[in-house]
């Protein structure tokens, strides 16, 4: 997320923004949050209420974020919010520091996973927040949050890879230690073809997010539709793998010592965040299909 805070900055930011804020961000003397999710728009993001009016050289700021990661923790927040008119094209993103009066934030969630995180909501009541903080044109917004949330797939999608193949790390590990009637698990065929399957789909994820990441870095036209597939395939991988990787511990696996439950419960919010998979699918089929369905 702080990554793509940063992209964001430096790709669309004038020059003062990227000076200011750029150098900081890549050291990570600064980290920041992405507030774009409301209460009221989640998969529907362009339907977001939170707006800026332009006072002088500030704009107003009012309204609230949901889900915001590193919420009352980051140092910065890169706002989506309305500025215009009530479509896409109405919406401008805009750099509020922590520090602002009027920025305040919630209660901690309680969360299934996701725990080394915090996540809260984020209030916004008559922030005043400099015109040049804006980052692009005004209502440019959208576009610079659809673009980020690309990288910001592939990303997840990684993280889904990584943690994924720990797991399946640990599961070999432990059916080559545990016996049971008088032999190692690894010697059961039905656990090798469960092992082998595991191996394969993660290792044909690897592949395919790899190829979503060059067609990003090298900005070809499909790029969002191969970002977006990237997203599915290997965040759905990603938690097949790692459960499976705990049932192969059996009641071990449920106990935290072994490390397994907790990367099946951080897996699973991947498949959520950065537009849930089913999301995803619609971004895929409307690519597929192009302007003759709606």
């Amino acid at each position: 997320i702080h990554n793509m805070c940063a992209w964001m900055v430096d790709q669309f930011g004038d020059d003062t923004l990227r000076n200011k804020w750029a150098p900081k961000l890549c050291s990570m003397e600064l980290i920041a949050s992405y507030c774009l999710t409301e209460p009221g728009s989640g998969s529907d993001a362009a339907a977001l209420k939170t707006r800026a009016v332009q006072d002088g050289d500030n704009y107003i700021l009012n309204g609230s974020k949901s889900f915001i990661s590193g919420a009352g923790i980051s140092d910065i927040y890169i706002v989506m919010c309305r500025t215009g008119d009530e479509s896409p094209h109405g919406i401008s993103t805009l750099i509020v520091p922590k520090d602002t009066q009027g920025l305040s934030f919630g209660a901690q969630e309680k969360k299934m996973g996701w725990n080394a995180q915090p996540t809260s909501m984020v209030y916004f009541e008559n922030v005043h927040v400099p015109v040049a903080n804006r980052i692009g044109a005004e209502g440019d917004g959208f576009k610079f949050a659809m673009a980020g949330l690309d990288g910001g797939r592939v990303n997840i999608a990684a993280c889904s890879l990584g943690a994924a193949q720990s797991a399946l790390d640990k599961a070999l590990a432990y059916i080559h230690e545990r016996h049971a009637f008088g032999k190692q698990l690894a010697e059961f065929q039905a656990l090798q073809f469960k092992i082998a399957d595991m191996e394969t789909e993660l290792q044909a994820a690897r592949i395919f997010l790899y190829q979503a990441a060059w067609k990003l870095s090298n900005n070809f036209a499909d790029a969002t539709k191969y970002s977006a597939m990237a997203k599915r395939l290997v965040t759905d991988v990603g938690f097949n793998v790692a459960n499976e990787a705990l049932q192969l511990h059996g009641g071990y696996g449920y106990l935290t010592e072994y490390g397994i439950e907790k990367i099946v419960r951080d897996l699973r919010v991947h498949q959520i965040l950065e537009g849930t998979n089913e999301i995803m699918r619609v971004i895929i089929s409307r690519a597929m299909l192009g302007g003759n369905v709606n």
